[in-house]
């Protein structure tokens, strides 16, 4: 059986390119008996970038919120916040003790910044080490991470390797990433790649008048409504064909050609389908965003599976470095 972990970032709240991009793939994989799966919520990275704890607060309730009413069963994953586990930054240090500079300062997470040092915190510097330990502390197999996350995974492998050898052998599983090169990108709402930075993400657990002009603010062009219309050009159709039923996709594209349907008719499809297709999803998240003492619970279980494994590993590690 391979141990599969899949870390949930939780700098803002879940949208339809975390749901169909990752929460669905990652629960259909933690759902097949022969993997033993790990999902976990990671507020401390967020603390790179957020410093409001009431958000840190709503964001992590949020993202559980969403995981769990997409499916995800906490009765058969160890589903856990990142933040109740103190082993990981603990172990995040003995790491960081094996980790070369020039490795953190070619990360993509602090070269994408580095023209702007004053908005650099240690933290950020220090974030493939903290995703590392986030992976090695619970002896995981497979690591499902997208292409912009495979630089991080094999400086997880690399980190791993150098403490093998410097100190034990075998103390420390080296993960192998799985990246699904089939993995659908998921247009925003003004056509780039939907992203919480970007500003340009549909929300499918928001209220429906939220829900609706999110939709409505789908970027299009201004070609006339009684004109023929290239729906392969459009963002509407690229967001609706993901989602839509295929005789519905092929009405939508022979209405497109045809002239006489406008932006906004696709735009009211759209947000139908959207309200049909998450509507047990979009129920079970209200319920449980007022209720969070059930999601705390479904946490807590997580945190104790996990804290077994979290303790024999930084055992291992700390006996191995001489520590009592």
């Amino acid at each position: 059986m391979a141990r599969i972990l899949t870390g949930i970032q939780s700098s803002g709240r879940q949208h339809l390119g975390n749901v169909l991009g990752a929460i669905k793939p990652a629960i259909k994989l933690a759902n097949d008996d022969k993997n033993d799966a790990f999902l976990f919520i990671a507020d401390l990275h967020s603390l790179t970038s957020i410093k409001d704890k009431f958000l840190r607060k709503e964001n992590l309730l949020s993202t559980a919120a969403a995981w769990l009413a997409c499916g995800l069963d906490p009765e058969k994953v160890v589903f856990y916040a990142q933040s109740d586990l103190p082993q990981c930054t603990e172990l995040t240090w003995y790491l960081n003790c094996f980790t070369p500079y020039p490795m953190l300062a070619n990360a993509h997470s602090f070269k994408d910044k580095a023209n702007r040092l004053s908005d650099i915190n240690a933290g950020l510097f220090d974030y493939p080490v903290l995703m590392a330990s986030d992976i090695l502390l619970y002896n995981a197999n497979l690591v499902p991470v997208g292409k912009d996350q495979r630089q991080h995974l094999e400086m997880t492998r690399d980190i791993a390797e150098a403490f093998n050898r410097h100190v034990q052998k075998d103390i420390l599983v080296i993960p192998e990433a799985k990246i699904d090169e089939s993995v659908m990108t998921i247009p925003g709402t003004d056509g780039q790649k939907m992203s919480k930075s970007y500003g340009n993400v549909i929300d499918v657990f928001l209220p429906e008048k939220d829900l609706k002009k999110q939709v409505m603010s789908i970027v299009t062009d201004s070609i006339p409504l009684e004109d023929s219309k290239n729906p392969d050009l459009c963002n509407v159709v690229k967001i609706f064909k993901l989602i839509a039923p295929a005789d519905e996709i092929a009405q939508m594209e022979k209405s497109y050609r045809t002239g006489g349907y406008g932006y906004g008719h696709a735009k009211a499809a759209l947000f139908r389908v959207l309200l049909e297709t998450f509507r047990s999803e979009r129920l079970r998240f209200e319920e449980l965003m007022q209720t969070p003492d059930e999601i705390y619970r479904a946490l807590n279980m997580g945190a104790e599976k996990a804290r077994y494994i979290a303790d024999e590993t930084l055992m291992k590690v700390k006996q191995s470095l001489g520590f009592r």
